[in-house]
């Protein structure tokens, strides 16, 4: 019978296979041993490895400008604590960018305040309302949109 059936050929040979047929592919795979002629550290060393899918690694702090040298430079602010942006004059963002998208809904900028945003809310939603408006529909959307933006703004706190 043909060998249709691959079996790895073994360790220091990854991605080369044996051809066997269906019995004799059985047969040696009911005795390989991937790990066969390597010693215990050698195997446990392996197994360590194999957490981290064989790449290296480093201990955490390991790679960080030393304390003597002064603070890290971070001109994108990418720390977060706002080091880079206070070195160039800029301000922290004070919202997220989904309460920023909900402010602009409301007509708003980022400098808004708690009470703005009720107050500007609540002035839409009054203007907006098919009550207010003798029945009429069309603003359902809007209406909706601001709606949205609103609870937006609650979850995250700005309001």
């Amino acid at each position: 019978m043909a060998g249709q059936f691959r079996a790895p050929m073994g360790r220091l040979r990854e991605g080369q296979y044996f051809s066997f047929c269906l019995d004799h592919v059985r047969e040696y795979n009911a005795t390989y041993n991937y790990f066969n002629g390597m010693s215990d550290e050698a195997v446990l060393s392996y197994q360590k490895d194999a957490l981290t899918g064989h790449r290296p690694t480093w201990k955490m702090g390991a790679n960080r400008q030393d304390a003597a040298s002064g603070p890290m430079r971070d001109p994108f602010s990418m720390r977060g604590d706002g080091s880079g942006a206070k070195r160039r004059g800029a301000r922290a963002p004070r919202h997220g960018v989904v309460a920023l998208k909900a402010l602009n809904a409301l007509g708003l900028d980022d400098e808004a305040g708690p009470e703005e945003i009720k107050a500007r809310y609540k002035e839409l939603v009054k203007r907006l309302h098919p009550d207010a408006n003798g029945g009429d529909r069309s603003n359902e959307d809007r209406l909706r949109e601001i709606i949205n933006a609103y609870n937006v703004l609650r979850s995250s706190r700005a309001v």
